[in-house]
């Protein structure tokens, strides 16, 4: 699985002009389920989303988790993370997962994240979404697990 994790301000995600997630200071989090990806993939970027230091602390190093802040976690589904771009002006899709086993997977990430902390949003699978965000730093990192 893979999480394009960005650090930010504020973040909401709205399908047909209704907005369906919103959080406050924390992480939005893109999400890309891969053709291979099981179970263990989800508990595993969970655990890595949940634990990884990109907020400062007082001198300003990022030494601190989202657990550490109780920021808000904002995840969407974006199965063109897990684009093959090497060759062409095309993507393939070859290695993403299929859209059962994607979505089966991405609501299983949400419930291992909801488990560990108390805020937290998504976007809906399969959906057209418009994702706005106030980027802090800024800061991204991808993550895979």
């Amino acid at each position: 699985m893979i999480g394009l994790l960005q650090r930010v301000g504020e973040a909401s995600v709205t399908v047909e002009e209704e907005r369906i997630g919103r959080i406050g200071y924390g992480l939005l989090v893109l999400v890309g389920v891969q053709r291979d990806d099981a179970e263990r993939d989800a508990a595993r970027l969970a655990e890595r989303i949940l634990g990884y230091r990109v907020f400062p602390d007082a001198a300003g190093r990022m030494n601190r988790s989202l657990v550490d802040e109780r920021g808000g976690l904002l995840l969407v589904p974006q199965f063109t993370l897990a684009a093959d771009t090497r060759k062409g002006t095309r993507a393939s899709f070859t290695r993403a997962a299929e859209p059962e086993t994607g979505e089966r997977l991405f609501d299983l990430l949400v419930q291992y994240c909801r488990d560990g902390l108390e805020t937290v949003g998504t976007g809906r699978f399969g959906a057209d979404m418009q994702v706005a965000l106030v980027n802090d730093g800024p800061v991204t990192f991808w993550l895979e697990s």
